[in-house]
């Protein structure tokens, strides 16, 4: 396996990102864009999802500051499928940290949105609760974020498109 390339900076002017970065190019049929797994260590298991999933990673690997983790992103090889976002705790202050040293798991499915705004106000009116407001994310070249939980438990992340 080769060591990934890694994407780091505090400040939007700082990111390096790689042009040809999966999370940058790829575009979803619909608004379904990911679906987030917290592991350990991408490193250690990127691989193991790739040949399962069988996807194929850009050996990228983002680190956001902002929300204290790496994540990588693995595109199916089947049209329409989306892509998987593998997360790992950046440091014992990240919001997975925890979740992570459990074994991680099933963590969050992204859809694209239009307005992160509007949908933000259309899924609080449906009892959703915003967990972290919008923010600019690395691997989406500063496009903004923001989270939600359910109420039936789901947590949701948007991506404005």
């Amino acid at each position: 396996m080769q060591i990934p390339r890694f994407a780091r900076g505090d400040k939007p002017d700082e990111w390096f990102l790689t042009m040809n970065a999966i999370s940058l190019t790829w575009q979803p049929e619909g608004a379904f864009h990911h679906v987030g797994f917290v592991v350990a260590s991408i490193p250690d298991s990127v691989q193991g999802f790739a040949s399962i999933l069988q996807a194929d990673w850009d050996e990228q690997v983002f680190h956001d500051p902002n929300q204290s983790v790496r994540v990588t992103f693995l595109k199916s090889r089947r049209s329409g499928d989306p892509l998987w976002e593998l997360v790992e705790p950046a440091d014992e202050q990240s919001p997975v940290h925890s979740f992570g040293v459990k074994g991680g798991g099933l963590h969050h499915v992204c859809y694209v949105v239009e307005n992160l705004e509007h949908a933000l106000a259309d899924t609080r009116a449906l009892g959703a609760i915003v967990t972290r407001q919008p923010m600019p994310a690395v691997a989406f070249g500063g496009r903004h974020i923001a989270w939600i939980y359910t109420k039936n438990r789901l947590l949701i992340e948007y991506l404005e498109r």
